[in-house]
């Protein structure tokens, strides 16, 4: 199974019911599965599936991926908090790919 270099950010701490913006960059290749390598073979898909983002087991952002999705995807969602807790990020794609990433909200 691989790991991905997953950057998961937001600000260090928020207002009661303030919207904020998450943002996430996956340094992942994504290959489509289309396209051939230099042997003139196809090279395998390799790509992220799914993101789902879970605030406190609420599940707060999920969208699926495609093969046309580049590399390195960048994906930024808007997150109102009214509570600290913890911000799950689950990461699937192909070849095995199941990954988490956590982040605190803190709510000041």
């Amino acid at each position: 199974m691989m790991a991905i270099r997953a950057l998961l950010r937001v600000p260090a701490s928020v207002r009661a019911g303030e919207v904020f913006e998450v943002r996430v960059l996956l340094q992942h290749p994504m290959e489509t599965g289309f396209r051939p390598g230099a042997d003139g073979r196809v090279i395998t898909r390799n790509i992220i599936q799914r993101l789902e983002a879970r605030f406190e087991g609420e599940v707060v952002f999920a969208a699926e991926l495609f093969p046309a999705i580049a590399a390195n995807p960048y994906v930024a969602f808007p997150l109102r908090a009214t509570r600290s807790g913890t911000l799950t990020l689950r990461i699937e794609g192909d070849q095995g790919l199941a990954q988490r990433e956590t982040a605190v909200i803190t709510v000041a």
